[in-house]
């Protein structure tokens, strides 16, 4: 890869090692190689800019869980090393709470939670990103409920006046990636299904998930069949009914030994105005951050489906919007 330090074969495995060389091998120094001085890293709770602000959180994150493993699941990825190529790397984390920080007293209560982070590299160094955590797994493993979590949060860092503003439109930064990803077929399809779903075509499930699809969804959910798919974008979409649904990145990947498969980064953005996973509607103005990662196949006769999909948004997140606006 022009660029970017021979020891890497290709650009997935440049993803996955320097991910384990910062966390697990402890070279978080590196992060002033790796990561550009001025980054600008999305998350649904914060925008923050500059690596020593990466730098800072990596090492508290890793005093309250010192023993974290960052599990690389996929690298879905799309671009060239000489313009720059966009990482959509799936990550399933285990950990141990052992020491004290932003979850509370140490309680050694062991954690199992995925992340999904869209990182821009060019030169050997990320200049751009988006990520999510599954926040309501590692709250609801820590005893707490997302909504009261955010609730403490809030007070923890000062109150509705001077706590940290989620991510939305006016909180967030223009970066140096304006890439919208590539046109590969299994990208297009990955979005037509959320197209539909988000304009209340659930039927599209039935139609066009396998009838044995595995789902991953926020809250450490795993589910078989059409039921839990349903549940959750029903679900989400009710308590939105009226927010726009935006697409911003999408790659479809062909790979040798690999299934077809697709990663979209996507929002919502509007009122919490109907009844669904977030309760009582309130109108409370809500941006919510997704992204979706799908695997496709056709396992019985010619015509392919959804097989397996891994879709993150905060809840946490979205529960700090809602109660900033209800007090």
């Amino acid at each position: 890869m022009n660029g970017f330090d021979p020891k890497f074969r290709d650009f997935p495995d440049y993803i996955l090692g320097i991910t384990k060389e910062i966390w697990e091998q402890r070279g978080i120094a590196t992060l002033h190689d790796y990561y550009a001085p001025d980054i600008v890293v999305r998350s649904p709770g914060s925008v923050v800019t500059g690596n020593q602000g990466v730098i800072a959180a990596t090492m508290a994150t890793l005093a309250e869980f010192p023993d974290r493993q960052l599990l690389g699941e996929d690298v879905i990825w799309s671009g060239t090393p000489e313009d720059g190529m966009l990482s959509s790397h799936r990550i399933l984390t285990t950990a141990t709470h052992l020491g004290d920080g932003v979850y509370g007293k140490a309680s050694g209560r062991k954690l199992v939670y995925r992340v999904i982070a869209d990182c821009h590299a060019i030169n050997n160094q990320i200049n751009d990103e988006w990520l999510i955590r599954d926040q309501g797994a590692i709250v609801r493993q820590m005893g707490w409920k997302p909504r009261k979590y955010a609730r403490d949060l809030i007070a923890r860092e000062g109150g509705p006046e001077t706590c940290v503003q989620p991510m939305c439109p006016a909180t967030d930064l223009p970066g140096p990636y304006a890439g919208r990803g590539n046109d590969n077929e299994w990208g297009q399809r990955h979005a037509d299904i959320l197209n539909r779903i988000m304009a209340a075509d659930m039927a599209a499930i039935p139609a066009l998930y396998d009838r044995a699809v595995q789902s991953q969804y926020p809250g450490g959910q795993t589910g078989h069949g059409h039921q839990p798919v349903d549940r959750f974008w029903m679900a989400l979409r009710a308590a939105f009914p009226a927010a726009r649904f935006e697409i911003h990145h999408q790659i479809g990947r062909d790979d040798a030994v690999m299934p077809p498969r697709s990663a979209i980064r996507w929002s919502l953005h509007g009122r919490h105005d109907g009844w669904g996973a977030f309760g009582r509607p309130t109108g409370a103005e809500v941006y919510v951050l997704g992204i979706s990662h799908a695997e496709f196949g056709a396992l019985a006769g010619a015509r392919p489906t959804l097989r397996r999909e891994c879709t993150l948004v905060d809840e946490t997140a979205i529960w700090k919007q809602i109660l900033l606006h209800t007090g």
